[in-house]
């Protein structure tokens, strides 16, 4: 009987697995829209694929990853260049080259797949909101395909891809960032006219200056250990120029024409997006080659030298983890979360994500014959995201954890150490330059063409 009773639910199961995002969450997340809960599984495939990727490059797993055909010659060097780098160090860089590559793909093709699903009635949209055991397993034997890939210059070409890649999507957390702040002024805001002013204008104050204040002391930070008096000169610029432009964005968002324009844009936001800036910034001149502009953080907290802390001749030496990559990694959770659960009410926004939250069909809860509330389908009028650009923006995510995990490196190059390289460097930089000027804009667009609706 026991036997029995579980046969019938391994196959409830399994068609829910092959069902609808509905039917598959609908005890974890009642009364959800059908477009909410597609994002948030989707975005758990990315999750699980970051998590393996986390794994696999941990210390200790190497003994394992190497037994793979074709990674390693002899268990202990890259075939080709022999007792220069360490296959110990290079076999987790190059087993996250290529889950990373498998996820990019999985997304891709469902990117290329959805291309102007504009509403559930659309027989693609079926696809996009079931079949889940499916698609794993498509994510599974692309990944296992992806492990057979042989070197040559694979890692040469794919590192430039999740260089491209990584810059379009430190872009896209910016404009999360910038939604998210908009997002919490106005809430903060609407409670203050609504009750107690005095309590929440005081936590919109708290918090603005709480992040400019955390972006001062960073830019004195990096101005003490990332420069010296006769070195360092691009440092001394990236800081200087991007500390500029933050103070002119802070200065513009409260320009009264601005203001009068744009009732919406404060500090907050400006706050936020300095923030986020200096932490570029530091990002960017982690990855710089010159050790002597670049101390490691270990030897920042236990006050060792830097020649002592990370020797330059050593070969196959490398640094599995640093901060950036840690706090990387905590923004990235952070923006793939939002981006599946988010309902801006900022118009620029929106369109730069090319969402329409405000579109489709509003419905109440389902409630189905066991009782169980369940998601609705609120995308039969029109769909409130763009499928395949939210599919896109997962792929540039995977490009992005591929370069984050690896620390920048090539794990296929034929020098004693392993060590990041300058593009790097000038890829987050520009990526900053572009999204400060991307967030300027969003600030100056209702004023210079007061014709357009930006509301």
């Amino acid at each position: 009987m026991g036997a029995c009773m579980a046969l019938c639910s391994l196959a409830s199961c399994a068609s829910c697995l092959c069902g609808s995002a509905p039917c598959l969450l609908c005890g974890c997340c009642p009364s959800s829209n059908n477009s909410t809960v597609t994002r948030l599984v989707f975005s758990f495939f990315l999750l699980l694929g970051t998590l393996v990727s986390v794994i696999m490059i941990l210390p200790g797993m190497e003994t394992q990853l190497r037994k793979i055909p074709g990674f390693c010659q002899g268990g202990t060097t890259i075939p080709g260049i022999e007792n220069h780098v360490n296959c110990d160090v290079v076999v987790g860089y190059k087993s996250v080259y290529r889950m990373c590559f498998a996820m990019a793909c999985f997304f891709f093709l469902f990117s290329a797949i959805m291309i102007r699903v504009k509403s559930s009635k659309d027989p693609r949209a079926t696809i996009q909101n079931g079949f889940w055991f499916f698609k794993f397993l498509i994510l599974v034997g692309i990944t296992v395909g992806a492990f057979f890939i042989p070197d040559g210059t694979f890692h040469d070409v794919w590192f430039y891809f999740g260089i491209v890649g990584s810059f379009m999507f430190i872009l896209i957390q910016l404009i999360l960032l910038i939604d998210f702040a908009h997002s919490w002024n106005e809430v903060w805001v609407r409670n203050a006219e609504e009750g107690n002013s005095k309590c929440w204008f005081s936590g919109l104050l708290f918090f603005t200056v709480l992040h400019y204040a955390l972006a001062f002391a960073a830019v004195v930070l990096f101005y003490l250990y990332y420069t010296k008096p006769d070195n360092c000169a691009e440092h001394k610029f990236f800081i200087s120029f991007n500390l500029i432009l933050c103070v002119i964005i802070s200065v513009v968002s409260v320009l009264p024409k601005v203001q009068d324009a744009s009732p919406q844009s404060g500090l907050l936001q400006s706050s936020i997006i300095t923030l986020y800036t200096m932490y570029v910034t530091w990002s960017a001149m982690t990855n710089n080659p010159n050790r002597e502009c670049n101390p490691s953080l270990l030897s920042l907290v236990s006050n060792i030298s830097t020649t002592e802390a990370m020797p330059t001749s050593s070969p196959g030496m490398v640094q599995l983890w640093d901060a950036q990559g840690i706090v990387g990694l905590i923004i990235f959770l952070f923006c793939t979360f939002y981006a599946s659960i988010r309902s801006s009410s900022n118009a620029q926004v929106n369109r730069l994500m090319q969402t329409e939250e405000g579109k489709g069909t509003v419905g109440g809860e389902e409630v189905g014959e066991d009782g169980l509330r369940r998601a609705v389908d609120n995308e039969e009028d029109g769909v409130t995201y763009n499928y395949s650009f939210f599919h896109f923006h997962l792929f540039l995510a995977s490009l992005y954890i591929m370069m984050t995990l690896t620390n920048w490196y090539k794990p296929d190059i034929t020098t004693q150490a392993m060590q990041s390289t300058i593009p790097a460097v000038w890829v987050k930089i520009s990526s900053s330059w572009m999204g400060l000027g991307l967030y300027l804009w969003t600030l100056v667009a209702p004023v210079i063409l007061p014709n357009r609706d930006f509301s």
